[in-house]
């Protein structure tokens, strides 16, 4: 297989929630223990991957009944409707990002580490907020800019503070941006922070492109039109060619049941099917510039549900191989792997 170079771009790791779940982000997948087994990603896979750039998300789940038998009880969930849980939650994935920084581990932006570390570190990370509730309001949102948040999700499943996520229908009343939505929006633009499409539900979306003219990207997000029916959680063709017109990037999901329909529950979809997106949005864009990784590996599903021959960061290389075949060049692989990515974040 050709060297690694250059670099790859993650746009979607839940490194954060992996550590709170229990995995030793600090070994090798094969020894790092917690949920969803096997494992694809820690801090070493990453490194020997070749990942060097990452939006490192701070992921929080909203739990509407707590004292329900399958309820997640999880560090990173809190009571649906209770802000204050939120931000401890929230608060408490950041601070470890800052501990990892502390160490030498990562370099975040806008943030000065407690002491220089003796190495450049190997990963360069940029925050996700994936749901805006932890930020409990949007003149709070220097505190998180200044804590290496650069990129924002108003919501994730559920109804939240700010907007719905993919699990509420659009229709009726009450299913977009919320006023308080449209406030943090109004302060994302003034700080710069990038907007992510993902797990917006249609209606919420709407309203965001309506709201604001700045940036949107979809970091975790694959394509409606190859899949059946009409969930939510992937993006239609309008979305995708307004991310374009706004000069965004929608990064690639690996779960399996987002790539392929037949996949199921259990089943793996192929790299072809990785590259049946990517080509998807390419021909709606008239270019290679706009699609890029945004795998989700290990967020929320182990690598049995990657697809086939992908079980850890290393293997990603496939897909730039898979690529090449398909006629793309080394400038244009380059760019999937890393330089769209980089036109948007400059960490």
């Amino acid at each position: 297989m050709p060297d690694a170079t250059p670099d790859w771009f993650d746009a979607h790791l839940d490194l954060a929630f992996l550590a709170e779940t229990g995995r030793d982000m600090h070994t090798d997948p094969d020894e790092c223990r917690g949920r969803y087994q096997p494992a694809a990603v820690t801090l070493p896979s990453l490194a020997e991957g070749g990942v060097r750039r990452v939006l490192a998300t701070v992921f929080t789940e909203a739990v509407e009944d707590p004292s329900a038998p399958d309820a997640e009880t999880g560090a990173f969930a809190y009571p649906l409707g209770n802000r204050d849980a939120a931000y401890v939650c929230g608060m408490r994935q950041l601070k470890l990002y800052h501990a990892w920084q502390d160490a030498g581990l990562v370099s975040l932006p806008n943030r000065e580490p407690a002491r220089a570390p003796e190495a450049e570190p190997p990963l360069r990370a940029g925050v996700l907020v994936e749901n805006a509730d932890p930020i409990t309001d949007p003149d709070e949102l220097d505190l998180w800019v200044e804590g290496g948040v650069v990129a924002i999700g108003l919501a994730w499943v559920t109804r939240g503070h700010y907007a719905s996520g993919n699990g509420v229908p659009s229709e009726g009343v009450d299913t977009g941006l919320t006023d308080a939505g449209r406030a943090l929006v109004a302060r994302m633009d003034e700080l710069g922070v990038v907007h992510d499409a993902s797990h917006l539900n249609d209606r919420s979306l709407a309203d965001l492109f309506e709201a604001t003219d700045a940036r949107v990207i979809a970091s975790h997000s694959n394509c409606r039109a190859l899949m059946r029916g009409e969930n939510q959680r992937h993006l239609t063709d309008d979305a995708i060619r307004e991310i374009i017109r706004r000069d965004g990037v929608v990064g690639l999901n690996l779960c399996s049941t987002f790539l392929d329909p037949e996949a199921g529950q259990t089943g793996r979809a192929s790299v072809d099917d990785c590259v049946r997106h990517i080509e998807h949005i390419c021909d709606l864009a008239g270019d290679r510039l706009h699609v890029g990784m945004g795998s989700d590996m290990d967020g929320g599903f182990s690598a049995a549900r990657l697809p086939e021959r992908i079980d850890r960061p290393a293997d990603l290389n496939r897909i730039a191989e898979a690529l090449r075949s398909k006629g793309w060049t080394d400038g244009e692989i380059a760019g999937f792997r890393e330089g769209n990515w980089r036109r948007v974040f400059d960490f």
